[in-house]
């Protein structure tokens, strides 16, 4: 693997870590908020804001698979035919 792919990996690797992170805060903000707004909380907001942040999920999901079979591909292997044990 190049050092451009392992670095790609790395970022990738965090970006989906800060992603996960901003969903947690989220979920705490949202507790602690609609605890004390009560019927006044814009709870629409909040879940369109969780939804972005699945979808930056998702995307961190599928360019990590996109990058192994690239790299699987580079070196010479297949990428459906990889088992893990």
């Amino acid at each position: 693997m190049s050092s451009a792919e392992s670095e790609a990996r790395r970022a990738l690797n965090r970006l989906k870590r800060a992603a996960e992170k901003a969903r947690r805060e989220l979920d705490e903000l949202k507790g602690a908020l609609r605890h004390a707004e009560g019927s006044d909380f814009p709870s629409d907001e909040y879940e369109a804001v969780d939804t972005a942040l699945g979808r930056v999920l998702d995307f961190t999901d599928e360019e990590a698979r996109r990058l192994q079979e690239k790299v699987l591909h580079a070196g010479g292997l297949e990428p459906g035919r990889i088992r893990r044990g």
